[in-house]
């Protein structure tokens, strides 16, 4: 007779526990027990504790079998874990975190991380293979459209699987916190007038009215007109990926060394400065010719500009020249600081409303929503919860297909919050996506590799950047602590094939099978797969973080990101005026549409897990623990550093904060 103890844990979130009946089947590597009932009644936060008996030793236990049953009424469970001490004393540990609904038997893996190589019961494959092929069955590819990364076949956050959704916590905060600011706005007449604003002045009582959140809207309020603060933000803003070092002026943009002369200085020129590599650029093409729509009965308005910027002799970025079309030519002349203060002004807002369009579609929504899914899809379809890069990499996939399949409900639909208050018609969001889509590369996507290629490595007051390497390398050295720990070397990694078809997953159905992205469809090095897994998760935390959650803070002022225009860009210089430019930015009722949506998604909801938490123990060993712990360790010291250096701030660079870096995308 060989007696086991069992203790079977509930999770502790609202309405985890449940009054059907639980039993459990014990399975080792010489046989199995009987079906033993653990108990009809568990409490959220609790465990419950049982001896199986069983006839004989049943050797090591590889797995368990949970049973759900129930006569009348059906009350979900969500099992935590179970811990089985068996007859000699080894302790077995079996994550689950997994909700059991309806009548059901759930097989749970034996905790430890195993590869497929690794599994020497016919079991153990048995089950890796059945896991796999109802993954593969629930977790399906759709198009969402036409040249755009493919994403999970479900039309509604109703049909996901209860684990991959939001917590009820969650969700009840993340509608009411909605409601609240569509009411306040509607009950304050935002949202009912369609005209103009009265004055610069009368936008900042839009958001003076969000307590605690207008520190920043104020400060933009005070600076937004100034050349150091629109060269600051593509540092420090929302979208501090798009700009590059310029060596050599394009075609397109023929800025003389007279037109620029009195913004450089006496003691220079423009062939010095871009030679000494003190000249930078931003280019819109991506938006050139995309169709535009209209709001409320009235024409909008796109542009495509170039930008050229000057780093000064103080290290701070100011713009020198705006060109506001890719078409050089009398009808599209190129913008100076010397020029008359509301032409100068009326260009760099058309450059913050191309840079509006880039942020939110590209940089935002395809570089770290769009990519999230795909990795997270393709993780669900092809490794095993027994995989140790599943147990490593599926804390930052949470909540993110329950977010991005709301997105596709209400943010980016034909007919939702960005088709209706921006200036592009429906095809044209599309269009400028799929634009986008063609021109990411692999060098793009890992943060050392991007800013050697941009150019960016010794700019001053390059926070985005600075922050950025400290947590790609936090991240890079606990990657590299876990893939050592469980590859023993280059050929454990091309030999694995779960991991080698979720790699194939990721570059057909994400980059759609484009070489020339550079995007890996195979690793065969210890050292690829660091890199590949670093750009994972790097993308769904803190790059993420980065581009998501100053949006509220650098947007709520519209003058400084307008997500309309509705007078075309002007084609010659001296006729902007005060009049003419609050008739060019988004009306009132448009603002506050556009408002809506930014302070949500850069709020802080309830049930939110910053990086490096990990309240779901996947890894049951003692190196994979400690390496976490390590991480963590690592993560604080960024954290006290950022502080540090925020203190002596006027205006604080917190979006790469631990403290506000999410583990994953679920806003």
């Amino acid at each position: 007779m060989a007696t086991y103890k069992v203790t079977v844990a509930t999770g502790d979130m609202v309405e985890a526990g449940t009054n059907n009946s639980i039993s459990i089947t014990l399975v080792g590597a010489y046989g199995e027990s009987r079906q033993t009932t653990v108990s009809f009644l568990f409490l959220p936060g609790k465990e419950r504790s049982l001896s199986v008996h069983c006839g004989q030793d049943l050797g090591p236990i590889v797995l368990i079998r949970l049973h759900k049953w129930r006569l009348f009424l059906e009350d979900a469970w969500f099992c935590k874990d179970v811990r089985v001490a068996a007859p000699n004393g080894t302790l077995y540990r079996f994550p689950c975190y997994q909700w059991l609904e309806g009548i059901t038997t759930v097989e749970v893996r034996e905790g430890s991380g195993k590869k497929l190589v690794d599994d020497k019961l016919q079991i153990l494959k048995e089950h890796r293979h059945r896991e796999l092929a109802a993954r593969q069955e629930a977790y399906r590819w759709k198009n969402f459209a036409q040249g755009w990364p493919r994403c999970l076949n479900v039309d509604s956050i109703f049909e996901l699987d209860s684990n991959i959704q939001f917590s009820r916590i969650r969700a009840n905060n993340f509608t009411g916190f909605l409601i609240f600011q569509g009411a306040s706005h509607f009950l304050s007449g935002f949202l009912l007038r369609r005209s103009s604003w009265n004055s610069l002045d009368e936008m900042r009582t839009i958001f003076s009215r969000t307590q605690g959140r207008d520190i920043v809207p104020e400060y933009v309020a005070k600076h937004w007109q100034e050349d150091d603060f629109f060269g600051s933000q593509f540092l420090t803003g929302n979208n501090p990926i798009i700009i590059h070092r310029c060596t050599t002026l394009p075609l397109n943009f023929p800025v003389t060394p007279e037109m620029v002369a009195g913004s450089l200085g006496g003691a220079t020129d423009l062939g010095k400065e871009l030679q000494e590599g003190r000249i930078f650029i931003v280019d819109y093409k991506v938006l050139e010719d995309i169709p535009t729509d209209t709001i409320y009965g009235r024409q909008q308005h796109i542009a495509a500009p170039l930008c050229l910027l000057h780093q000064g002799t103080d290290g701070l970025l100011r713009p020198i020249a705006i060109q506001l079309s890719q078409t050089p030519g009398p009808h599209s002349p190129i913008f100076l600081p010397s020029d008359d203060e509301w032409d100068w002004l009326l260009a760099k807002t058309w450059v913050r409303n191309a840079d509006f369009y880039s942020h939110q579609l590209l940089t935002h929504l395809l570089r770290t929503h769009l990519f999230g899914e795909v990795f997270a899809i393709a993780t669900l379809r092809h490794l095993p919860t027994c995989h140790p890069l599943f147990k490593l990499l599926m804390p930052h996939f949470h909540f993110t297909l329950h977010i991005n399949t709301l997105a596709r409900s209400v943010l980016i639909n034909q007919g939702g919050l960005i088709d209706k208050g921006s200036g592009v018609t429906y095809e044209g969001l599309l269009l400028v996506v799929q634009r986008g889509l063609e021109q990411v590369t692999y060098t793009s996507l890992c943060l050392p590799d991007d800013i050697r290629h941009r150019g960016m490595s010794h700019v001053p007051n390059y926070y985005y950047r600075d922050d950025g390497m400290s947590l790609w390398e936090a991240i890079e050295s606990f990657v590299t602590g876990i893939v050592t720990f469980y590859y023993d070397g280059d050929a454990a990694v091309s030999g694995d094939t779960e991991l080698q078809a979720w790699v194939m997953d990721i570059f057909t159905n994400g980059f759609l099978g484009r070489t020339s992205s550079g995007i890996p469809s195979s690793l065969q090095t210890v050292v690829e797969l660091i890199k590949f897994l670093t750009m994972v998760m790097f993308t769904c935390s803190a790059q993420h973080a980065a581009v998501n959650n100053g949006q509220y803070d650098l947007g709520a002022f519209v003058p400084n990101a307008p997500s309309s225009m509705r007078h075309p860009p002007p084609s010659e210089k001296g006729r902007a005026f005060l009049q003419h430019f609050l008739d060019t930015i988004p009306e009132v009722a448009t603002t506050a549409n556009i408002l809506v949506a930014l302070i949500l998604l850069s709020s802080q909801l309830k049930d939110r897990r910053l990086l490096g938490q990990y309240p779901e123990e996947w890894f049951t060993e003692a190196e994979p623990r400690r390496l976490i712990r390590a991480f963590q360790g690592r993560l604080e010291e960024i954290r006290d550093r950022i502080e540090e250096r925020n203190q002596q701030a006027e205006l604080r660079y917190n979006y790469l904060n631990p403290l506000e870096t999410e583990n994953s995308i679920s806003i």
